[in-house]
């Protein structure tokens, strides 16, 4: 009872903190880590602890696919090389040079265990990142970069790390079979996204129920993250993959369902992120708790891998700008205040948590595993500095190179995609009969009616008509609406899978059409 306590606790704490945020322009993940490990010092607080190996199943399915929704296909598809560099490169080069630090720093530690404290630390986390940068009005452009970044590199980073524990375990080399297993991985948990996705689609057509259509999409992120670690695959890859296919699997006439599915994922992100860093909190407490002073004497070695994960991350950055400038690319980071805000970005979270209390305690031959204690402590180091200490100066940082968004590249692209919504559902009210041997009166009320759609749809007037149609307009508007909305709708899902369109745009433009559908007159 005490755990469920706990637990109810810590999400009524997360509704607190997103108002204490607010107020205070700080990100609510990283004041609840806060107050979790502020809690644990109140004498006879109930300790909290997860299994290690439930930590990712748990939390991950749900929070990367939220984030993964507010994607696409056509944004992945022209970031490959962000991804390539960022998600994989990056992430192989920070393993070994941590590894290497690690195994001259600590004594006895051997190789295997140096390789997987790397891969411990070497992951940015998506949730981290997604609930602290996107909050703070930065760019779409190092957004979108981040984004990218993070959905993918706890995949390389896990199997990393599974090859190596399992090497430092039974005493013996990581295997020389990592590429092949994580290309092999990658391939069969894209497969399994890609199903998954249909399925959700045919599973939707088959229930009627909007409540429960948006449930399903809550139950597929583990269903696949599960099978997909059963096959040995990527459970972080099926999971991304399942989210951009449901989303490029949209069809125009599911208003409803996308107004609630998105209520829902809403609330059921937030209390999940609140809650997962809540739980790190109290999880931390406890390593630090269970480590006593022995803690102290470890400062030294966390210090170093902390400051060799933030050098590399900053040094990765920079190069990335040097070549993009050579090959005159465009995308981030393309001048050095972008270097410093995608720098500072490189969040540790769940992933790191996990994986260093996952970390074996025992031998193949039942012998005490000697570096345990270290490498626990100095994961929970990195994962401090790299998280706390940016989430809390992030907003200032962007304050101070004036990097703060305006918002206004958005707001043109959202008008450039109303005017597309518009010139559809022109083309298809042109095309029907609805408006054929209409009086002057009534072809000038459907144009009226047309204008206001595209001033709803930029946020100019609130959604809905001001006045109640006349009994004998009713009927007209009913279809004329009807005919113009879908294929406004069709439009933005069709620009939405369109390398030049910002998915987050797409849907707040397609979610003005999805509510104007909804007050539409009976």
């Amino acid at each position: 009872m005490d755990q469920l306590a706990l637990i109810v606790g810590l999400l009524f704490s997360t509704v607190l903190a997103v108002g204490l945020g607010e107020r205070l322009r700080l990100p609510y993940p990283v004041l609840m880590l806060l107050l979790a490990v502020a809690l644990t010092f109140i004498p006879g607080f109930p300790q909290a602890h997860i299994e290690p190996e439930l930590i990712l199943p748990l939390f991950l399915p749900p929070l990367l696919f939220a984030t993964a929704q507010r994607s696409s296909w056509a944004v992945f598809r022209i970031r490959w090389r962000t991804i390539v560099m960022f998600a994989v490169a990056l992430v192989v080069v920070t393993v070994a040079l941590v590894a290497g630090a690690a195994w001259l720093l600590i004594p006895g530690i051997g190789i295997p265990a140096a390789i997987a404290l790397g891969a411990m630390v070497a992951p940015p986390d998506p949730v981290a990142v997604e609930s602290v940068a996107g909050r703070v009005h930065m760019p779409r452009r190092l957004l979108t970069t981040l984004q990218s970044e993070g959905l993918f590199n706890d995949a390389a980073a896990i199997v990393i790390f599974q090859a190596a524990a399992a090497a430092a375990v039974t005493e013996t080399e990581v295997g020389s079979g990592l590429l092949l297993q994580f290309l092999v991985g990658a391939v069969i948990a894209a497969a399994l996204g890609y199903g998954m996705g249909w399925l959700t689609g045919m599973v939707t057509h088959f229930v009627h129920s909007l409540v429960a259509r948006s449930a399903i999409t809550l139950v597929m992120p583990f269903a696949v993250y599960i099978l997909a670690e059963q096959l040995h695959a990527s459970g972080v890859v099926a999971v991304v993959v399942t989210a951009l296919e449901i989303k490029r699997r949209a069809r125009p006439q599911d208003a409803g369902e996308r107004i609630t599915r998105t209520a829902f994922w809403d609330v059921v992100e937030m209390l999940a992120t609140g809650l997962a860093f809540g739980l790190m909190g109290l999880e931390m407490r406890e390593v630090i708790q269970e480590e006593g002073t022995a803690v102290f004497g470890m400062a030294g070695m966390a210090a170093a891998v902390c400051a060799i994960v933030v050098a590399v991350r900053f040094g990765w950055m920079a190069l990335a700008m040097w070549i993009g400038r050579r090959r005159e690319g465009v995308l981030p980071p393309t001048s050095w205040k972008d270097v410093l805000i995608l720098s500072w970005c490189g969040m540790r979270g769940l992933a790191t948590l996990a994986l260093a209390l996952s970390m074996p305690a025992t031998l193949a031959d039942g012998a005490e595993f000697a570096p345990r204690q270290e490498i626990t402590v100095i994961a929970c180091a990195v994962l401090l500095v790299t998280l706390v200490l940016p989430g809390l100066t992030l907003p200032w940082l962007m304050k101070v190179l004036g990097a703060q968004a305006t918002g206004a590249e958005e707001r043109e692209a959202a008008v450039v995609l109303a005017g597309r919504a518009q010139e559809a559902a022109v083309a298809a009210l042109q095309d029907s009969d609805v408006l054929q041997d209409l009086p002057e009166d009534k072809v000038e009320l459907v144009k009226a009616r047309m204008k206001r759609l595209r001033a709803e749809l930029l946020g100019a007037v609130p959604a809905g008509p001001r006045r109640k149609p006349r009994d004998e307009e009713r009927e007209l508007l009913a279809a004329v609406q009807t005919i113009a909305l879908a294929a406004a709708r069709q439009e933005v899902l069709a620009a939405r899978n369109e390398p030049d369109t910002d998915p987050e745009v797409a849907d707040r433009v397609l979610r003005q059409l999805d509510l104007r559908t909804l007050v539409m007159p009976d």
